[in-house]
């Protein structure tokens, strides 16, 4: 089948997929979790963030062998805090107004509980392998749940091709991109770079993995969030006109639509917006893989580091993109909202340029270099954390013995994407993606007792009103 065709088929399928159904169950699926746990993300803040994030200052994450939550956590992030957010946002902001802003905190306010319910079902249903570490993910509870092996495996293959696009030969072409426009680095070298050092990490499986993003993570969110803090600090007297602008646009229909095709629950709707990876995955599924090999007991525990997780992604990393974008003056809201949706859009700066001029605003010509950096430092974390989810997917299907052969295909792909053009890859990758939100986001709902269920047994052991 010639590539035309191909190209024009799935962008047929991607439309179906990603249209109004899709928005509808995902954010959906968020408000019935929400409302059956009492809005949790709100009424419960103290409780999910002593259990995550402020619980590594007291030691208790610290495992003495096996993974912890919070080196799970980071691997899971390695995933979601991509391209997305520093192309993907600016993006969305371009296509939708600052007005999309204010839809992405909604849709990752509702995904927090998405994510919630798919980790702690993970927990429930996980089971160890061979080698006796952990082994889950959507296909475990779709088999065993939900008795469905069929959508079990759909989702498992589906899983593995997006692992070549959106989480392998995409990631590496906004590297080699980066480096070559500000650097002048020959895409060529940039392959044989990122494929040693991905392979590198990938030898030593997730321990390895979880331990360089243990270290790459916060260190890569401390560097790109203290140059936005510099930002931020330089025009902060245009930081509050900025807030009023996300408000003041929320409700206007096109910043609307920007703002569902720019936020990464539905990740990819429109066209601009999957020119970065998703921005939490909250549905789809993948971050189950990772989460649920954590050397810990309380699924709801683990759930709750799927809430952070979603949080820190969406309504920290991505209004930090954006109001650094808004404050700094290089958006004109008139100049944009002219153009979009016509040609002039296309010479309008959008994505990584307009992050990258923003920074540039109090930095010069070194925020162009700061951008493409920490462009290549997110983009490599994805590879790390894709690099795990397809090789969870790849042994469900083809066994243990398939693991090699994919790591070696999935290092082979990364020297490939820094030198091909990668349209259709990262179109395809759009309608992987949304196959796998659908059989992943069916078993969620079917087995949505057990989420309640556990989330009841829960609050009633650890007195919890």
């Amino acid at each position: 089948m010639p590539w035309d065709t191909i190209a024009r088929v799935n962008d047929a399928l991607r439309g179906v997929i990603w249209g109004a159904p899709m928005l509808i169950l995902l954010t959906g699926t968020g408000v019935y979790f929400t409302l059956r746990t009492g809005l949790f993300q709100l009424r419960y803040l103290r409780l999910w963030l002593g259990r995550t994030i402020l619980s590594c200052f007291s030691g208790q994450t610290r495992r003495a062998g096996g993974i912890s939550p919070f080196a799970t956590v980071c691997t899971a992030l390695a995933a979601t805090v991509g391209t997305g957010n520093i192309a993907g946002v600016a993006t969305a902001l371009t296509i939708g107004g600052p007005g999309a802003v204010f839809w992405m905190w909604v849709a990752a306010f509702f995904g927090m509980m998405t994510a919630f319910a798919e980790n702690t079902l993970g927990m429930l249903y996980r089971e160890k392998g061979p080698d006796g570490a952990w082994r889950g993910g959507p296909m475990y509870y779709l088999k065993k749940g939900l008795h469905a092996p069929l959508l079990a495996g759909a989702f498992a293959l589906f899983c593995a091709l997006a692992s070549f696009g959106i989480g392998n030969m995409s990631q590496c072409n906004s590297i080699a991109g980066g480096l070559r426009s500000v650097f002048g680095v020959p895409p060529l070298a940039t392959g044989l770079v990122t494929a040693a050092l991905l392979g590198a990490v990938m030898l030593g499986g997730l321990k390895r993995i979880s331990r360089v993003t243990t270290a790459l993570v916060p260190a890569m969110a401390l560097f790109y969030m203290g140059g936005a803090a510099v930002v931020l600090w330089c025009r902060r007297e245009f930081v509050p006109q900025a807030c009023g602008q996300i408000l003041a646009c929320a409700f206007d229909l096109r910043a609307a639509g920007g703002g569902a095709a720019g936020f990464g629950i539905a990740q990819a709707i429109r066209i601009g917006i999957s020119r970065g990876v998703f921005s939490n995955e909250a549905g789809l599924g993948s971050s189950v893989m990772v989460h649920t090999a954590a050397d810990a007991k309380e699924p709801c525990e683990q759930g709750m580091w799927a809430v952070f997780e979603v949080f820190f992604d969406t309504i920290v990393m991505c209004t930090v993109t954006a109001l650094v974008i808004l404050s700094s003056g290089v958006y004109n809201a008139t100049q944009y909202g002219l153009a979009a949706g016509t040609p002039l859009l296309m010479r309008l700066e959008t994505g990584a340029a307009l992050t990258a001029h923003a920074f540039s605003s109090v930095f010069g010509a070194p925020g162009g270099a700061f951008v493409a950096v920490s462009l290549a430092l997110f983009a490599f974390s994805t590879l790390l954390g894709w690099s795990y989810y397809g090789q969870r997917a790849a042994e469900y299907l083809f066994g243990a013995r398939a693991v090699p052969f994919y790591k070696v295909l999935f290092v082979a792909a990364a020297a490939a994407g820094c030198v091909m053009r990668l349209d259709l890859a990262w179109a395809l990758s759009d309608t992987f993606n949304g196959l796998m939100a659908l059989p992943n986001l069916a078993g969620v709902l079917a087995l949505r007792r057990d989420v309640l269920g556990e989330w009841r047994r829960y609050r009633r052991t650890r007195h919890i009103i």
